[in-house]
C-alpha cells in the first residue's frame, strides 16, 4: 500500500488554518499540525500562548499529531529587523509579505523538509494550481497579493487547502465538524506587537523626532512624530494647528527624511501629484512581463491597469494608465487575469 503524503500544516489557531488541516485529512494526507511561535517584545500583550492552546485544541479534535515550532530567531531577523531598517530610511515595507517569504514558506518548510515532508500547507485565501498562484475564490479575503515572493519551485511543495472556499463556507465547515474554534474572530494587524499602536512600536525601535508639518507652500501649519512613520496619503497621526485656515481633510502627500517635514495638501492636490510611472526592485516574476496585465499597490485595492512595463537592469519600469498614491517600499504586485505572475518592491 502507497504511504500518504506527509503534509505539516501552519496552524494559527483560527478558523482558516483548523478548517485547512481537516480538509487535507478528509483528502487522505498524513498531516501534522505545526503551531509556528514567532518574536514578540518583552512585555507585549500578543496572545501566542492562548493561540497555541487553541491550536492544540483543534489537532486534538482532529486527531493529528501537534508541534510547535520555535522560530523567534528568525522571524526577529528576516521580518522585524527588516521593517525597522526599512522605516528608518523612509520606506514603508510590508512585514506580511516578509513573513511568508522568510518564515511560513521558508525557515518553516526548510525545518518540515528534515521531517520528511511532502508539503506544507497554510490557511492563505489563494489558489495553487499547477505550480501558479491564482486568487482565492472569495475576492474579500484573497490573499494573493501577500504571495508574490514566492518563486515556481516553492510552490511545487505548498498547498492552500481553502483557496477554492468563501470564508462563510469555511466557517460552515467549521461549525458542522465540530471544530473548536469556527466561532472564533479573525486576528486582525501584525501579531507581534499585540495591542500595540504601531506607530507607538516603531517609536519604541527605531529613532523619531517630532518636526513640522507644511503646506504646499512651505508653511509650517502642524506638527508630526517623526517623518518615518508616515505613508503618502496618511491623513491621521499628524497635528495641523487650530489656528490655520483649512477646512478641507488633508494628507500627506510628500515627506523629506532629511530635514523631517511632511506636506500635506487636499485630496484633489494628492491625486495629481502621483506620477504615473513607478519603478519597483526586487523582482520576482512566475511568467514574462507580456502578460502582465494588472496590479495592486497595496492590499485590498482593485486592480489598476498598466499601460506599459520594461525591463530596466535589476529593475522594472511600469506605466499606469491613472496615477496611484504609493510609498517607497511597499509591494506592487502583477497580475494576469487571476493569476498573480510576482511583483516587486516600490522605488
Amino acid at each position: 500500500m502507497k504511504a500518504s503524503k506527509k503534509v505539516y500544516v501552519g496552524m494559527s489557531g483560527g478558523v482558516d488554518s483548523s478548517v485547512s488541516a481537516y480538509l487535507l485529512k478528509k483528502q487522505g494526507y498524513d498531516v501534522t499540525g505545526v503551531f509556528i511561535r514567532v518574536w514578540q517584545p518583552e512585555g507585549g500583550l500578543c496572545t501566542w500562548k492562548d493561540e497555541r492552546r487553541d491550536a492544540m485544541r483543534v489537532c486534538a479534535h482532529l486527531d493529528i499529531p501537534f508541534i510547535t515550532l520555535d522560530l523567534r530567531d528568525e522571524y526577529k531577523k528576516g521580518v522585524v529587523d527588516y521593517m525597522f531598517r526599512e522605516y528608518s530610511q523612509g520606506n514603508v515595507p510590508n512585514p506580511d509579505v516578509m513573513c511568508n517569504r522568510e518564515v511560513k514558506f521558508g525557515a518553516f518548510w526548510q525545518w518540515a523538509k528534515k521531517q520528511g515532508a511532502d508539503y506544507i500547507a497554510t490557511g492563505h485565501y489563494a489558489q495553487n494550481i499547477d505550480n501558479k498562484i491564482l486568487e482565492g475564490i472569495d475576492k474579500n479575503k484573497d490573499q494573493s497579493y501577500f504571495l508574490w515572493t514566492l518563486e515556481m519551485y516553492e510552490l511545487a511543495h505548498i498547498l492552500f487547502p481553502i483557496g477554492h472556499l468563501e470564508k462563510k463556507d469555511v466557517r460552515d465547515i467549521a461549525k458542522k465538524t465540530k471544530i473548536p474554534v469556527f466561532d472564533k474572530k479573525d486576528s486582525q494587524g501584525v501579531c507581534f506587537i499585540g495591542q500595540i499602536d504601531m506607530k507607538e512600536f516603531l517609536k519604541q525601535n527605531i529613532e523619531t523626532h517630532r518636526g513640522d508639518v507644511l503646506d504646499k507652500d512651505g508653511s509650517i501649519i502642524g506638527i508630526h512624530d517623526g517623518a518615518v512613520l508616515y505613508a503618502i496619503g496618511e491623513r491621521h497621526g499628524f497635528e495641523i494647528f487650530k489656528n490655520t485656515n483649512n477646512q478641507d481633510r488633508l494628507y500627506i502627500v510628500s515627506k523629506d527624511i532629511k530635514n523631517n517635514t511632511v506636506t500635506v495638501d487636499t485630496e484633489k492636490s494628492l491625486d495629481n501629484t502621483i506620477d504615473n510611472t513607478i519603478t519597483a526592485k526586487n523582482i520576482v516574476l512566475r511568467d514574462g512581463i507580456e502578460n502582465i496585465k494588472t496590479c495592486r499597490l497595496r492590499y485590498r485595492q482593485e486592480k489598476v491597469d498598466i499601460k506599459s512595463i520594461e525591463k530596466d537592469g535589476e529593475f522594472l519600469k511600469v506605466q499606469l494608465k491613472n496615477p496611484e498614491i504609493y510609498s517607497k517600499g511597499q509591494s506592487i504586485v502583477f497580475y494576469d487575469g487571476e493569476v498573480c505572475v510576482g511583483g516587486g518592491v516600490l522605488m
